[in-house]
């Protein structure tokens, strides 16, 4: 919860009773950590066991979120060209899937079913 200090939720007998080189990351750290042994800011091993507790870890997201994301759009747009033309094979389940109209009509099921139900 935002404003509150996060729930313990591995306690420090529970880490004890993990193998040796097992890892925790633990994405609550800024607000205190869901497990018992974390330091915000730090990698702590207990018994063979690494608990890291990065801080702002949101703040490193947005970069990877966008290189993922440009890279699915670049990979779905390649795969609708062959040999320099355009593609577009309404049997690919990603093609079908991502496409709302084609040739003036709405073919994407879930949008069509909105839609009736919109009106109804």
């Amino acid at each position: 919860m935002p404003g509150r200090k996060a729930p313990i939720l591995v306690t420090k007998d529970m880490v004890a009773r993990m193998r040796p080189g097992s890892v925790i990351v633990d994405l609550a750290a800024d607000t205190g950590g869901n497990v018992e042994l974390t330091k915000a800011g730090e990698a702590v091993v207990s018994g063979g066991v690494t608990i890291d507790g990065p801080r702002n870890l949101a703040s490193s997201m947005p970069v990877h979120a966008s290189q993922l994301f440009s890279r699915n759009v670049s990979t779905l747009l390649l795969s609708l060209v062959k040999d320099g033309q355009p593609n577009i094979d309404f049997n690919d389940e990603i093609v079908k899937g991502s496409c709302l109209t084609n040739a003036g009509e709405l073919v994407h099921p879930q949008a069509k079913a909105l839609l009736e139900a919109s009106k109804a």
